[in-house]
């Protein structure tokens, strides 16, 4: 059998947790040696946070009746032996349902009321809010008993058309998209608003989240739904019924919702068994499904490699049976090797650049640091070795030019100083048109537009005015940084010349690429903002939706291009104050061997095998760090490995010797 979507997940998992320990072994090497600043330390914090919590989401999205439900069983729960989504004719599904697994809650489902539609909160702000869900306990040792309490996503009630206006399910102006009507007159809406399955399954706690999303009516009525879930899926697989092909409201789907760029977007033409005809040779039912597919292709404007045939229900039914036959017939391995190779090797290159990256530029810096410190050993050594035969007199001259040194060093303190404070300015600068208050004011902005009128028409060019303004604001922070580089660039220069330092430049930073997801929440709005959606748009209670959940989209953007110029910043800086400490010490040592020379005649040859050791761990520690950054570049990026093999000497010590101790400790005991 080929590899399913759950084994290359699972790989993928196993590929994070490999990488993740060898970030902490690379971290841990730097902590215990005493060579991690700040700013490393919150890259190596925020780099493990990434690798362990970020979740890959797909998402489900199907009118009803489509089998949605069901191809969410079959690739995901064939392992519990029985169906754990609902799935049967008719509507199942009635609200949007997330699995995923977040291990610092209880196992279970939680449910929100859709009357919390009636409110202005948002659904992010609901998830804030745990009191608002309604909680159900799920028994892992229960399948039957937990598929009874999945049960409660299909439950509805009925409500007056007026009521379910209200709610968002009825519509007078457009009578083709609304429910049909009871006898007694009353609409069938769903008891629940939103669902979260919180369930500890392998493929869960890998970080994956599955987005089930159920009908168009489940869709259009929900801004964070439409506008961030969605948008921010890793993939999107809509499924469609093979013997029906694109219907009318499929189609609306596709165009208002779907049709924007994604990671990676699939169309599962499903229910191909119900193609199967006595009557017919099955390579007559093979054409019948390839013109279905091309038709689909043709609807959609997607290459028809995009569209899978699979029977779901015969995948599920083959898994559970062990039937490798019907497994083949039902398709769906091709389908999820299709998924899994256009959205899972991807992500692994993400992950593996951003580690690799970090890394290399970690050891760059610590080689300096490195370098400074077996520079200043070997002036050390050459100072110890020019004092043999000399009278104490010539040491004592030699006592008072090490103060003087020191004297004159510190003079570079008032200059650091004034850089400092120039550099702190300029930071502020940087970031002062970042923050969530600057943000508000041009959402405003945007918001004078949606309530000036009934039907907010200029709504679209109104954000896409804003979108412009945003992603000046993301250049002027790059241009400004730039500034900040070059004043560093220039400063280090003066500071090296004056003072001794080996102070380097860091690599420019490039917060360019944040406006792309800027792009995109553009492009994803945009088609939101049509004229289809204008009054829906010019309901106060959807208003306040709609700019909340823009604010919190946009305000991820600013907060990561802020965090990234902060980080950059301390970077750069640290080198700074590393290299200030290492030079005191120095000057430390120096004053307290040429004393001890002065007081005891025989301290000169133990002065320089200390110094000598000193020197000696540096290489080792230098080597052994380039070994734990090489394998981590070898684990995240094989073909990076060799940036760093080349940097390293290649040595012959026993690594073994390297204790996790401070390297000055050894100062401190002699």
């Amino acid at each position: 059998m080929m590899p399913t979507f759950a084994s290359h997940l699972d790989a993928l998992g196993q590929w994070r947790a490999d990488t993740d320990a060898k970030l902490a072994s690379l971290a841990r090497f730097a902590r215990e040696h005493d060579l991690l600043d700040e700013a490393s330390a919150e890259w190596f914090e925020a780099m493990r946070h990434r690798l362990s919590g970020e979740k890959l989401m797909v998402a489900f999205v199907a009118e009803f009746s489509r089998g949605k439900s069901e191809l969410i069983n079959a690739i995901f729960f064939s392992d519990k032996g029985r169906r754990m989504m609902p799935a049967s004719a008719g509507r199942t599904t009635m609200c949007p349902v997330e699995l995923g697994y977040d291990e610092q809650d209880p196992v279970g489902l939680s449910l929100l009321p859709i009357d919390t539609r009636l409110e202005v909160a948002s659904l992010a702000d609901y998830r804030q809010q745990p009191k608002a869900w309604t909680w159900i306990a799920l028994d892992l040792s229960d399948p039957d008993g937990m598929a009874a309490s999945l049960g409660e996503v299909m439950r509805t009630r009925l409500v007056s058309p007026e009521h379910a206006a209200l709610l968002g399910f009825w519509d007078e102006s457009r009578p083709q998209e609304n429910p049909p009507l009871q006898p007694n007159g009353q609409v069938e809406v769903p008891v629940w608003r939103h669902a979260r399955i919180n369930l500890p399954h392998p493929l869960l706690k890998r970080g994956l989240v599955v987005l089930d999303t159920p009908g168009l009516n489940a869709i259009g009525t929900e801004p964070e739904l439409t506008l961030g879930l969605l948008p921010q899926a890793h993939a999107t697989v809509f499924i469609l019924g093979a013997d029906t092909g694109v219907t009318k409201s499929d189609l609306a789907i596709w165009r208002d919702h779907l049709s924007g760029p994604a990671l990676a977007r699939f169309v599962a033409l499903n229910k191909i068994d119900s193609l199967l005809d006595p009557l017919s040779t099955a390579e007559q039912v093979e054409q019948v499904i390839t013109r279905q597919c091309d038709s689909v292709a043709q609807t959609l404007d997607i290459p028809v490699s995009h569209v899978f045939p699979i029977s779901a229900r015969q995948a599920l039914a083959a898994r559970l049976s062990g039937d490798a036959s019907g497994l083949t017939d039902s398709r769906l391995e091709a389908f999820e090797h299709a998924l899994s190779e256009g959205l899972l090797p991807r992500r692994r290159e993400n992950l593996g650049q951003a580690a690799a990256q970090g890394a290399q530029q970690f050891h760059q810096q610590l080689t300096r640091s490195f370098g400074e410190k077996r520079r200043l050993y070997a002036d050390q050594l050459h100072e110890l070795r020019s004092v043999r035969g000399k009278s104490g007199t010539k040491v004592k001259l030699m006592l008072q030019r090490v103060q003087v040194e020191a004297t004159d060093f510190e003079q570079c303190t008032a200059r650091l100083q004034a850089m400092r404070s120039v550099h702190a300015r300029m930071m502020r600068n940087a970031l002062q048109d970042l923050t969530a208050d600057r943000l508000r004011q041009e959402v405003d902005v945007l918001q004078q537009v949606l309530g000036g009128s009934w039907l907010p028409l200029g709504a679209k060019k109104s954000f896409i005015e804003l979108c412009g303004r945003l992603r000046a604001l993301i250049e002027q922070a790059q241009q400004r940084n730039d500034e900040i580089h070059a004043m560093l660039v220039a400063s280090f220069a003066k500071l090296n010349a004056e003072f001794g330092f080996s102070l380097v430049g860091d690599v420019p930073l490039d917060v360019r690429k944040y406006a792309e997801d800027l792009n995109l929440i553009e492009r994803n709005y945009v088609q939101y903002l049509g004229l289809s959606q204008a009054f829906r748009l010019a309901q106060p209670g959807f208003q306040e939706q709609f700019r909340r959940m823009l604010i919190s989209r946009l305000r991820v953007v600013f907060e990561t291009v802020s965090n990234d110029i902060e980080l950059w910043n301390k970077t750069a800086s640290a080198q700074v104050d590393t290299q200030l400490r290492e030079r005191r010490r120095n000057f430390k040592r120096r004053y307290e061997s040429l004393d001890r020379i002065q007081s005891a005649s025989n301290e000169l040859d133990t002065r320089l095998q200390e110094v000598h050791a000193l020197d000696e761990r540096v290489l080792l520690l230098q080597t052994r760090l380039g070994g734990l950054v090489d394998e981590l570049l070898q684990q995240a990026q094989p073909s990076a490995s060799a940036t760093v093999a080349s940097a390293v000497p290649a040595l012959t010590l026993d690594l073994s010797l390297v204790l996790p101790i401070e390297i000055e400790q050894s100062t401190q005991g002699a």
